[in-house]
């Protein structure tokens, strides 16, 4: 009997990746698609995009999962960062983000800045505040709020502000694929649900469906 249920445990653990793989995700229920896709920013990528914000609990949770999952996506597959100012007050770091960005600094502070909010307890609500910060770290403070509140920079998060409105976001946060297709992650069902609704929708497009 026990060399039986042996054997029976060592072929579902055989092919559960294989049934996990040929899962068949359900639109409207764990995923949304578009009924109008919009433009991405290269046609001749699959473009992934994540909408978060610096003071999200939940976005700081995905990262680490996120960051593994770019490491090791196809490569023509697309990744882009983008802050999603769902209301007034997260516009702040909507515009540190284009700002650091600017600055050529992008991704050396992202996980900092998660870090400072969410692990250190750091109140950074304001741009002084967010440039004192970025000062302890080498950033030059009088170059990152001039950059802040450049022309540049407030054009590019009313238009983060804009694309968030066209996806019909209500919270963060949440990934699409290639224009066409929105994934929340609580309607996923948890952030490695998403991660494998993701996988699902890139290998789609990659197949051409």
């Amino acid at each position: 009997m026990k060399s039986v249920f042996i054997k029976r445990l060592f072929w579902i653990l055989l092919l559960l990746p294989l049934m996990l793989q040929a899962r068949e995700y359900k639109e409207g229920v764990e995923y949304i698609k578009l009924v109008t896709p919009l433009p991405t920013q290269n046609a001749d990528k699959i473009e992934v995009q994540e909408f978060f914000w610096y003071g999200c609990p939940h976005c700081f949770q995905l990262e680490p999962k996120l960051a593994a999952w770019v490491k090791n996506k196809p490569a023509r597959v697309e990744f882009v960062r983008t802050p999603a100012p769902l209301n007034p007050g997260w516009m702040v770091h909507t515009k540190t983000f284009y700002a650091l960005e600017a600055m050529g600094r992008g991704d050396e502070f992202h996980v900092d800045l998660f870090n400072a909010m969410h692990v250190a307890r750091i109140k950074l609500h304001t741009p002084e505040a967010i440039a004192d910060f970025l000062a302890q770290k080498g950033v030059d403070k009088n170059k990152f709020i001039e950059t802040f509140n450049s022309f540049a920079v407030n054009m590019r998060a009313r238009k983060s502000e804009q694309l968030g409105n066209q996806y019909k976001i209500t919270g963060v946060p949440a990934l699409t694929v290639n224009g066409k297709y929105l994934i929340n992650t609580n309607q996923a069902g948890g952030f490695d649900e998403a991660l494998n609704i993701l996988n699902y929708l890139v290998n789609k497009e990659m197949a051409g469906n």
